[in-house]
């Protein structure tokens, strides 16, 4: 899954905005920040334009933990 975010200044108020894509969708989220970028190149009083992305088939959580107390891969066996 994709999110792309950005940020319009309305009367000097910062106002966030997101639209999400799905997985298969890489490029139609490119092609939209592109048009978002073309807009602010055009004057448009767009900022922060930026894109994240989560694999929903993830086989753990994000982020970095220390392993299980049943982890037991080691990369030399014996």
């Amino acid at each position: 899954m994709y999110m792309v975010y950005w940020t319009v200044i309305e009367d000097d108020a910062s106002v966030a905005h997101g639209r999400s894509f799905d997985s298969d969708d890489m490029g139609t989220a490119l092609k939209f920040m592109e048009e978002l970028r073309t807009r602010q190149r055009a004057g448009e009083r767009l900022c922060f334009v930026t894109m994240a992305s989560e694999n929903p088939h993830s086989v753990g959580p994000p982020g970095v933990a220390d392993p299980s107390p049943d982890y037991n891969w080691k990369k030399r066996r014996k």
